[in-house]
């Protein structure tokens, strides 16, 4: 049986939020464009999405809603505005199905977009064949509502009759192309001294299914992954247990913001324990037991359930990178330049596989200048100023320098911080904890990092964003008149402290 040969301008391999907005960003310049993802949710459905939409990003912030909202029930915070609730139950099959439903309504949407921009969907594993050539190999049955069949042509961009459903080639399919973009992610870094099983052991997919609250959770690493699983069910009722092999907490963050954050999560009840190094462990009638090493002395603790969070790395297998000359580096990223672009013309790599930061909103900007520059534009992405994100409560986020990493480059700067107990707004709603702090050349004035640890910090933060990517002074946010009452008046006052003028410290 001969092979059926598609041919397109552009092949992206991998529907996350690298690969999807690199695919819709090209269908919009006008180039046909094809999308490989093998991704099946729970029910066997093909789903677009990635990491990201599917297991990573948007269920932990949909679970971290419902479980701050329980908390602020259940705890003690809303006495103070003179709601008593009674009789508060957990309902945690129908948290979950919420979850579930935010999920699929928005990789159903990203098929949506899919469908508008004309844009070929094709369901399988995808491997290179060599520049310009890649199979697709079907994975799995197709569902019924798969539309269209492989031979037909590829759909023009803004074609309204691109189907919803991914093509599934029935017999593997090649495409040819003049460009292909790999976005294939990243995932769990696996520990050998804590093997994933699925059941008693998981990784941070396992950790987003929970039948029931686990009575006690023990957490291997206290990243960002860590800290908001262990959020979540502390929330809900599990005594977590942090295991952290670093001595320092949270090392990457502003070391102020960092310590109040460890200040402020070991209140809520999470039990963070810091340059403890896991051993081994074992899965027992009784849980797992988990011995590590803290202080020179090898400790134990039984958990009934295990989340190993330790961070994740690229995904490349079966890709076939040696077939078209590609090779990944000593940490496992594809090499690439500030343009995404891999040794090898014609082959572009964006977000996770792309190398550090591990973000989806990087991704996604990444995916977009590729787009853009083979369509002939001259984008271009500054790294500098990816913010981050921590959604703990209260929120961590930055964005630029540390004082560490400018004390040792040795640049002078100046410093103002200002207290959301200060700030009337936060105050107002009973959020009471945390700060905001920026650091800005003491010549020139230019903000060279911005850190926060505070309500709605994940939000505030592109304001911070925003200024630096116009290489604005602290002088230029102070003198911007910001609404009161609001969280954001806490930025302003930062600034003006820079001056040493603040108006409400």
């Amino acid at each position: 049986m001969t092979e059926t040969t598609l041919d397109f301008d552009v092949v992206v391999v991998g529907g996350g939020p690298g690969g999807y907005v690199a695919a819709i960003r090209a269908a919009q310049l006008g180039l046909r464009v094809a999308c490989v993802e093998k991704w099946r949710d729970p029910a066997g459905q093909p789903a677009l999405g990635g990491t990201c939409l599917n297991v990573g990003c948007i269920p932990s912030k949909a679970l971290l809603d419902s479980s701050h909202l329980y908390a602020t029930l259940t705890g003690k915070g809303l006495a103070e505005h003179g709601i008593a609730v009674a009789e508060i139950h957990l309902d945690l099959a129908r948290m979950m199905a919420r979850k579930d439903k935010v999920v699929r309504t928005l990789t159903v949407g990203i098929a949506g977009l899919f469908k508008k921009h004309g844009i070929r969907w094709l369901q399988g594993e995808a491997r290179l064949l060599g520049p310009g050539r890649v199979r697709v190999t079907p994975t799995g049955d197709a569902p019924a509502s798969a539309a269209a069949s492989p031979t037909s042509p590829a759909s023009p961009a803004g074609a309204s009759a691109a189907p919803t459903a991914p093509v599934e080639p029935v017999e593997p399919v090649e495409l040819t192309c003049r460009h292909i973009v790999l976005a294939t992610g990243s995932e769990p870094i696996p520990l050998s001294a804590a093997p994933v099983d699925g059941a008693r052991i998981v990784d941070s997919t396992g950790a987003l299914a929970f039948a029931e609250v686990p009575k006690t959770l023990g957490v291997i690493g206290a990243g960002v992954i860590g800290l908001e699983l262990g959020s979540v069910w502390r929330r809900l009722g599990a005594q977590v247990v942090v295991l952290e092999a670093l001595p320092a907490f949270l090392p990457m963050v502003e070391e102020e913001i960092a310590a109040a954050a460890l200040k402020s999560l070991s209140r809520q009840g999470l039990d963070i324990r810091l340059g403890a190094r896991l051993i081994a462990t074992q899965v027992t009638a009784a849980g797992v037991e988990v011995r590590y090493e803290q202080g020179g002395k090898t400790e134990s603790l039984i958990c009934e359930r295990l989340v190993v969070a330790v961070g994740r790395r690229p995904y490349t297998a079966g890709l076939g990178l040696a077939a078209v000359g590609l090779a990944c580096d000593a940490r496992g990223f594809l090499p690439v330049n500030r343009y995404g672009e891999t040794a090898v013309p014609g082959i572009h790599a964006v977000g996770d596989v792309a190398g550090p930061p591990l973000l989806a909103h990087k991704a996604s900007e990444e995916g977009v200048v590729v787009a853009e520059r083979i369509a002939g534009q001259k984008s271009e992405i500054d790294h500098r100023r990816i913010p981050f994100v921590v959604y703990t409560w209260p929120e961590i986020a930055w964005v630029g320098q540390t004082s560490a990493e400018l004390t040792a480059m040795g640049r002078a700067f100046r410093v103002g911080s200002f207290p959301f107990l200060a700030n009337g707004r936060a105050k107002a709603a009973g959020e009471k904890e945390g700060m905001v702090k920026i650091l800005a050349d003491a010549e020139t004035d230019e903000i060279l990092g911005v850190h926060l640890f505070g309500p709605n910090a994940s939000e505030l933060i592109a304001e911070a964003v925003t200024a630096m990517e116009f290489g604005a002074a602290s002088e230029d946010l102070a003198r911007t008149v910001h609404a009161h009452p609001t969280l954001a008046e806490a930025l302003h006052e930062a600034a003006l402290a820079v001056d040493g003028r603040p108006l409400h410290i």
